[in-house]
């Protein structure tokens, strides 16, 4: 599927002082993104704060990023959750026809066995009329999918064509570009860790740095896939200290503040989130000034 190799972003969804969508910051943020390099726009992810946003915001989301992204770039879809019936219902209660792919969270909350977590995505599978993405966060969701269950629902459903691997563990990258099926994709959902697997063999990225510096993380992501480790490693050493502070206080709190200084969208949340401290502020502001400069 190579409509999924480079960098996709992890859209945030902005808000107004209200705490109403800002659909005016989200067509300045796709925008933004297209125009600079990036290979395609993940809708209702854990960075767009799905957790709180209704249903029908997420009808409204979707049809409004499809509107103003005409077509130009792929579109992921997170749909996921730790109820099976509601995933599976979801699923097929949604106009798909503009959407490329599905973006779907292990069971959070419930922690299922490795045997759990593989019944949950053979249902997904089952009823998913588009190639699927799973998405491996146990810091979040306090359940970690094994290299092993993830290789084995690869090899068992075609329409199971990559994994967002977010465990910040390396041996665990390792374990699955060393044992995964040719076609399928390794995707860093790690910042920090996205150029050295990309390294060792990894396909892309689905990034909350990346929609915020899209010319410089792109390149850095095709600078990795062609194994220009140098020239790659220049961008990421630059980087570093910035992927360090969006994450210092929450996600997506930091890039939100990034992309405030940058005048893209406020820095607005919705509780239990709050907004990034004045401290971190000042010093995202700070380093903004000196990525600016180099």
């Amino acid at each position: 599927m190579t409509k999924f190799i480079g960098t996709g972003v992890a859209l945030i969804t902005p808000f107004n002082a209200d705490l109403t969508i800002d659909f005016d910051a989200l067509e300045r943020l796709v925008e933004y993104n297209i125009a600079n390099g990036t290979d395609y726009l993940v809708i209702s992810g854990t960075t767009g704060e799905s957790a709180t946003v209704t249903p029908e915001e997420k009808k409204q989301l979707i049809n409004f990023i499809v509107k103003i992204n005409n077509g130009r770039i792929p579109l992921v879809l997170g749909i996921g959750g730790n109820n099976t019936t509601n995933v599976v219902a979801e699923i097929k209660a949604t106009d798909l026809s503009a959407i490329d792919g599905i973006l779907s969270v292990c069971p959070y909350y419930s922690k299922p066995t490795q045997e759990g977590i593989y019944q949950h995505f053979k249902a997904v599978s089952e009823v998913s009329p588009k190639p699927i993405i799973l998405y491996n966060v146990p810091g979040r969701t306090a359940t970690n999918m094994t290299p092993e269950t993830t290789l084995r629902l690869a090899r068992d459903f075609a329409n199971i064509v990559a994994v967002k691997e977010a465990g910040n563990n390396v041996h665990q990258y390792l374990e699955l570009l060393r044992s995964k099926p040719k076609d399928f994709l390794v995707l860093s959902g790690d910042d920090d860790l996205v150029l050295g697997v990309l390294l060792a063999g990894g396909s892309g990225v689905i990034s909350v740095l990346g929609q915020a510096l899209p010319k410089a993380f792109s390149e850095m992501i095709r600078l990795g896939i062609a194994r220009k480790a140098k020239e790659a490693y220049d961008i990421h050493f630059k980087l570093m200290p910035i992927t360090r502070l969006i994450f210092s206080e929450n996600n997506p709190t930091g890039v939100k503040a990034v992309l405030d200084t940058l005048n893209i969208s406020k820095s607005h949340v919705r509780l239990p989130l709050v907004e990034a401290t004045d401290g971190l502020k000042a010093a995202i502001k700070s380093e903004i000034e000196i990525l600016e400069k180099s």
